[in-house]
């Protein structure tokens, strides 16, 4: 009998073994998963998405915990309800979340009277076929599948502040090309304008000299928490939350539940997600280009900064900043016009650790 060569014997055992169990590939990559990835020090937020990954839920589910966590806490003032009042001094709420593996998307845009924004946009991704739901009907939408509303979304500190801009003129606004009829509009085309670009500037008017001072972003208005999860599968997920631009036009609808711009996900390549000057990323939809960069072979740092000079080549003042995570696990953020800080978690980590990324 013909004596079998060690190779063949190896294969030939190989054949003999029984498939992985999930449970056993689970242990199997967590050496490296789960990763918590989110925009800004939300350290909160992140824990909240560590702690319901760590403990076998799925990316989607943890990325609603961790946006969830972050609207509870209204970080910053930019997320969740009680901030960032319109020009009619209310609050809506925008929200996204993107699950890798089926390339589902749920989102809620202008959303009233309802403070969960990134569970409703979870159901409308679970209970619909639709993409996004906006105004009105989005939280009719989400009150019917069972979240608390209609409330009111103000809070003291979001009705000073808009009393404050009121008092103020209305300055600065997202207006342009326009003349108010009195200090806070109505507004009507000024044919001869031209466009306002990265400087204050006076011109007549009927009313007399109306200063025009374009909207800042900046540390504390940086509007969006855009999370991305691994879980313990190595699937991925992205969701982001925000109220939106402070005195933003009604009806204004910005990057955070566009997808593409404020968040992407594809379970073969990875995720992404962005932050700042929402109204000029969503023209350039950089982290759909920061995954299908991933997805040519550049690592995160290189195709988070080609998304970003994508812009900035336009944009010379643009405000703004992204984050990427490959599907390995490893991350780097982009960023201009500002110093930007990033928060991660992992099996390597004991804590929430904060990078911080200069333009």
């Amino acid at each position: 009998m013909a004596r079998s060569d060690p190779l063949t014997l190896v294969c030939t055992l190989l054949l003999l073994l029984p498939p992985l169990t999930v449970a056993e590939a689970e242990l199997v990559r967590s050496d490296k998963f789960p990763v918590v990835v989110s925009t800004w020090p939300f350290l909160e937020a992140v824990r909240a998405a560590w702690r319901a990954v760590d403990n076998g839920s799925s990316a989607v589910e943890a990325v609603v915990e961790g946006c969830s966590a972050c609207e509870e806490l209204r970080c910053d003032g930019t997320v969740g309800p009680g901030g960032s009042p319109n020009e009619n001094g209310e609050t809506m709420i925008d929200a996204l979340v993107m699950d890798g593996v089926t390339m589902e998307v749920g989102a809620v845009a202008a959303m009233r009277y309802v403070k969960d924004g990134i569970r409703a946009a979870n159901l409308v991704m679970k209970y619909s076929q639709h993409t996004l739901l906006a105004g009105e009907g989005a939280s009719a939408f989400a009150i019917s599948m069972g979240l608390p509303g209609p409330m009111n979304l103000s809070s003291p500190e979001s009705v000073k502040k808009w009393s404050d801009w009121k008092e103020n003129r209305c300055q600065p606004n997202f207006r342009k090309n326009v003349v108010p009829d009195n200090d806070c509009g109505p507004y009507k085309p000024n044919n001869g304008a031209m466009t306002v670009s990265g400087e204050k500037r006076t011109e007549s008017c009927e009313m007399g000299k109306i200063e025009y001072r374009p909207p800042l972003v900046g540390p504390h208005n940086h509007d969006t928490i855009s999370m991305a999860v691994i879980d313990k599968m190595g699937h991925i997920a992205v969701g982001t939350s925000t109220n939106g631009a402070t005195f933003k036009i009604p009806g204004r609808v910005g990057d955070g539940p566009i997808v593409g711009s404020s968040a992407y996900a594809d379970d073969e390549v990875g995720g992404c997600g962005a932050t700042g000057d929402g109204d000029t990323m969503m023209r350039f939809l950089p982290c759909y280009q920061v995954v299908e960069s991933m997805r040519q072979g550049m690592k995160p740092e290189e195709a988070a900064k080609d998304a970003i000079s994508r812009i900035t080549r336009k944009f010379t003042d643009f405000v703004g900043a992204v984050v990427a995570v490959d599907k390995n696990g490893s991350h780097a953020g982009a960023c201009h016009g500002w110093t930007f800080q990033y928060s991660v978690q992992n099996p390597d980590m004991d804590d929430v650790q904060v990078f911080t990324v200069l333009p």
